[in-house]
Formats: C-alpha cells, sequence, structure tokens
C-alpha cells in the first residue's frame, strides 16, 4: 500500500503544475495611467535698474529716514526729515518659461557702497519682492516683475552715490 500512495502522489504532482491559474481581466476604470509634464527652462533677463533718485538730508540730528519704493512702483519718501527728487523707478526682470507655472523669484538685499568715502560707506537697501509669479503667457513676452527696495539714512550719512547690484534667481 505503501507504493500505491507514492505513485498516486508523484503522478499528481505534475498535473498540478501544469494546470495554468486563471487570468483575471482589469477594469478599464482601474487601470493605472503615466503622465510626464515637460516644462521649459526659465529665463531670466534685465529690463531696468532701481532708483531711488535724490534725498536731501535735512538739519538736525536725526536717524532712520527711510525711503523706498514697491516692487509694483510705488515711492515713499514721507519723513519730514528728507526731501526726496528726481526720476524714482523699481528695478524689473522678465522671466520666460512654461504656461501657468508658478515661479519663485529669490532676491537678496543688496549692500549700497559709496566709494568715494573713507572708508566706504555703505547702507543696506531691503528688498521688496513680489515672491511667487504665475507665468500667464510663455511666449516671447514671459513676464515681467519688479523688485523694490528701501534704506536708511541718518543725519550723519555721508554724501554721494551708492550703488550695488541684485542678487536674483528664479526657479519652478
Amino acid at each position: 500500500m505503501t507504493n500505491i500512495l507514492k505513485i498516486s502522489a508523484a503522478a499528481a504532482a505534475p498535473a498540478l503544475g501544469a494546470t495554468p491559474a486563471a487570468a483575471q481581466q482589469v477594469s478599464p476604470d482601474s487601470q493605472a495611467r503615466a503622465t510626464a509634464r515637460i516644462v521649459k527652462p526659465l529665463s531670466l533677463y534685465w529690463v531696468q535698474d532701481l532708483d531711488l533718485g535724490s534725498i536731501l538730508l535735512g538739519p538736525g540730528t536725526w536717524t532712520g529716514a527711510v525711503v523706498g519704493i514697491a516692487s509694483d512702483g510705488t515711492f515713499d519718501c514721507a519723513n519730514t526729515n528728507v526731501t526726496c527728487t528726481g526720476d524714482v523707478s523699481e528695478a524689473q526682470y522678465r522671466v520666460t518659461g512654461t504656461n501657468n507655472q508658478d515661479v519663485t523669484i529669490n532676491a537678496h538685499d543688496v549692500v549700497l557702497s559709496n566709494p568715494n568715502t573713507t572708508p566706504a560707506s555703505t547702507l543696506t537697501l531691503v528688498v521688496d519682492n513680489p515672491g511667487t509669479i504665475n507665468l500667464s503667457n510663455s511666449g516671447a513676452s514671459g513676464y515681467t516683475f519688479g523688485l523694490g527696495g528701501s534704506i536708511a539714512v541718518n543725519s550723519t550719512t555721508p554724501d554721494g552715490t551708492y550703488s550695488g547690484t541684485f542678487d536674483v534667481t528664479v526657479e519652478y
């Protein structure tokens, strides 16, 4: 009887291994999809410099008179210790890339130097940055955005022309 069991088990094993499992169909609404979004590289172009015009310091001893221009071009010279004259403008850059993508603008504060003083005098331009913009047009025109900034002057701020450069980057 032992021989019969061995033969029966050996004969059944190949039969079970040769029988394929029934294939299951996946319904069309539960199938995975694959997608890929291609975006153009960003390009950044300088359009216009920031200019706070001429700032006339008033008499007396005082500190912290703020003069600035917002990223939208709104100028502020409301402190009674200074008088502002001349043409003013916010810095402007144009960015191009892929339609309807949000772009983050990175711009750090700018050190403005007056090399005609000994030692060289500096002012910090605190940058007014729009932060994020949406590229509603990826054509040649792109999107032009402004960068503003403000400085604080004192009655002892040395006279002369102060200048510096923006460090601006953009990323999706």
